[in-house]
């Protein structure tokens, strides 16, 4: 019974997952049509980006670099 709640509490104390940063981008990075802050995001290197449909979402995930610099700005906006 000890052995549980000390592990009730250590899961509770054990710091959370860090959030990624918020999506910024106004094209999607894949497909470049324009996307708003109700698009969908995909998660890349600890940061959203919107994109237009769940296919550019695994194509963004599959290669970032394709459609990422290195800095992580959307390639399809530096245009």
């Amino acid at each position: 019974m000890l052995r549980a709640a000390l592990f009730s509490l250590a899961a509770i104390a054990a710091p959370s997952a860090e959030q990624a940063k918020p999506a910024t981008n106004i094209k999607d990075p894949v497909c470049k049509m324009a996307v708003t802050a109700k698009s969908m995001t995909a998660t890349v290197r600890g940061r959203e980006y919107r994109v237009c449909s769940k296919y550019c979402g695994e194509a963004l995930q599959k290669d970032p670099d394709k459609y990422l610099e290195k800095d992580g700005s959307v390639k399809a906006e530096k245009k």
